[in-house]
């Protein structure tokens, strides 16, 4: 602004000397000229100025116009970076969901492998007690005249002879089975005997089935007796 005032007064000094010089020397001859020039020099400066004026008034429309396009990018960016704020909230908490369904996973994975070593160690142990009745079946049956079979759901049936005198082939018969906890368990008992849930017991303590079959014969064969 102090440039622009600065050339407008050095044009009306520039003026005023060319006015001074043609009214001293051509008072009388020149004042038809004089007004015309000072016409055109006034044109001169309206043009001139008026070009500037445009010239301004285009630079600050253009200066509003980048404002404006600034002032939209500004709104642009802080929606974006809001809607980014989101998305960055939601991952977090989509994260966090996988870990803890990664956890609970691993943790059912854990359980599961627990439940198949418990059911493996049962079964191992329920076969070696199978096992361990089969290989003496043989004992049993030369010694105590007993006779062991295989029956449904994996029982065994013993079948005990020459109990009662009268009647040597008369069958007294104790079925076992290995129940879900892989315990013994006395399934029935023909003709029942009162202490059989003893034995029972005994034989899960001890583990020793001769003394169990020594104590039902012994039991089958005092009740032969009454």
């Amino acid at each position: 602004a102090e440039d622009e005032v600065s050339l407008i007064e050095k044009d009306i000094k520039e003026f005023w000397i060319q006015f001074k010089k043609s009214y001293g020397t051509e008072q009388n001859n020149q004042t038809s000229a004089l007004r015309d020039l000072c016409k055109e020099t006034i044109e001169a400066l309206s043009e001139k100025w008026s070009k500037k004026l445009k010239e301004e008034d285009l630079m600050i429309a253009k200066i509003q116009e980048c404002n404006n396009e600034i002032l939209q990018l500004s709104k642009y960016i802080a929606e974006k970076e809001e809607q980014l704020t989101e998305i960055r909230v939601k991952l977090h908490q989509e994260e966090e969901e996988q870990k803890n369904l990664n956890d609970r996973i691993q943790e059912l994975k854990e359980e599961l492998r627990k439940k198949m070593e418990i059911k493996s160690s049962k079964n191992k142990a329920a076969k070696e007690k199978v096992e361990q009745a089969r290989k003496i079946k043989t004992l049993f049956e030369e010694h105590l005249a007993l006779e062991i079979r295989r029956i449904h759901d994996e029982q065994l049936q013993f079948i005990f002879r020459r109990i009662d005198h009268k009647e040597p082939d008369k069958p007294y018969i104790c079925t076992l089975s290995i129940n879900e906890q892989g315990d013994y368990e006395v399934t029935s008992c023909t003709p029942p005997l009162d202490c059989i849930a003893e034995f029972q017991l005994k034989l899960r303590e001890t583990n020793n089935f001769s003394a169990f079959f020594a104590n039902v014969r012994k039991a089958f064969i005092a009740l032969s007796y009454k």
